[in-house]
């Protein structure tokens, strides 16, 4: 079977599961604040949330070219970033578990990631430091067998739903660190424990998935929930960036195809001055347009994806996927909404919505600003501007 075969499989069967949860479904989930449980055990039980984690631990040792493909037909089904949240760390987030964690942690929680028993949230930014990572001061000290940790993390993802998150520290101060990048240090810290306190920070859109503050008041934290060895968490923080990016691209476009659906639809059901309103330029350019820019960002977000599971530096690709995605996407969500008028104001249309979540596509994980930044220091060879 070809690539683009079993891509194609991959994404009949998704769109088959995701039938089952229409507009109004997650329309309800995001109004109400409620995490979209049947659909995230439904994806579990059909085995796509483990479609990253290798077979010796329950996964389905796929690449990330095929969780590209999974994350984007649950966007494109009209889930958007509620669906895919909802998922996005379990299929993504075990990454540094999985490449640098002991076997014995691998064994303990990679299954019951796998299979959707087991919920992870990532901790990395705090209110101080923003996406300047180096400068956290979340504080991990070694006592015995176990470390404290005091600190505090904002923008926690489903860190109301996890068990385990994996936070990033520091166990030696910035001050002592040869490297700003040193001395940093990842745990998969027990949710549940003493000392961890969990608030969702009210916010525009994705709403059935909550992001947080989380605190961290001396909670005791095994050594054996350390990831790999201490002071290389940063290290291995890299070493998934360059595929979480490709999965938000992904995600983006099918944010885009969504609201680009839902535009056309209308344009061609409207009747304004006796025509459909598609029969105008004013309407059909721009959704032209949309669908161009989704195309053309669909085949970065391919080629990133492939150099990632190659293992080939792909700092370049990765970086372009997630900014033409995002511009693509919020451009196609944006066109929806004015493409349906009033009506695209209206909840009952959805695109409202669509167009809500695919604006924080702009920002997280990173901003397009810091995309071109990278762009114009690493591949363009300008001086390093920050």
């Amino acid at each position: 079977m070809s690539e683009q075969q079993d891509l194609a499989l991959i994404r009949e069967a998704v769109q088959s599961l995701c039938a089952d949860f229409d507009d109004h479904y997650w329309s309800a989930c995001d109004q109400e604040h409620r995490f979209p449980w049947d659909f995230y055990r439904a994806m579990a039980a059909a085995g796509w949330i483990g479609i990253s984690i290798p077979e010796d631990y329950g996964g389905g040792g796929r690449g990330i070219l095929e969780a590209a493909a999974v994350l984007e037909e649950v966007a494109a089904s009209g889930a958007a970033m509620n669906g895919a949240s909802a998922l996005h760390m379990s299929i993504f987030g075990m990454q540094p578990v999985i490449r640098h964690g002991s076997e014995e942690m691998k064994a303990r929680f990679l299954p019951s990631v796998a299979d959707g028993n087991l919920h992870v949230a990532f901790g990395v930014t705090e209110p101080d430091a923003g996406t300047d990572t180096t400068r956290i001061t979340t504080r991990a000290v070694r006592d015995g067998d176990h470390y404290r940790i005091t600190g505090r993390k904002v923008w926690t993802s489903k860190a109301l739903e996890a068990d385990r998150i994996l936070l990033l520290t520091r166990t030696t101060p910035l001050a002592e660190c040869r490297r700003p990048t040193d001395g940093m240090t990842l745990f998969l810290v027990d949710k549940h424990a003493p000392g961890v306190g969990v608030t969702a920070i009210p916010k525009m859109g994705r709403n059935a998935v909550a992001s947080c503050e989380t605190t961290y008041d001396d909670v005791v934290v095994p050594a054996a929930d350390r990831v790999g060895d201490e002071g290389a968490g940063f290290r291995y923080l890299l070493d998934g960036l360059n595929a979480e990016r490709v999965l938000i691209a992904a995600e983006a476009i099918g944010i885009g195809r969504a609201a680009l659906r839902h535009a056309v639809a209308y344009a061609k059901e409207r009747v304004v001055f006796g025509r459909p309103i598609g029969q105008n330029q004013g309407i059909s350019f721009p959704l032209a347009e949309a669908h161009a820019r989704l195309r053309a960002a669909d085949l970065m977000v391919k080629e990133a994806a492939r150099l990632v599971d190659e293992g080939a530096p792909c700092g370049e690709e990765a970086n372009l996927a997630k900014y033409l995605a995002a511009e693509a996407g919020w451009f196609a969500a944006d066109r929806a909404v004015q493409t349906l008028g009033g009506f695209g104001y209206a909840t009952e249309y959805h695109v409202e919505r669509y167009f809500r979540e695919a604006r924080v596509m702009r920002i997280a994980p990173i901003s397009q600003e810091l995309v071109l930044s990278y762009v114009a220091e690493h591949v363009l060879g300008l001086p390093r501007s920050h």
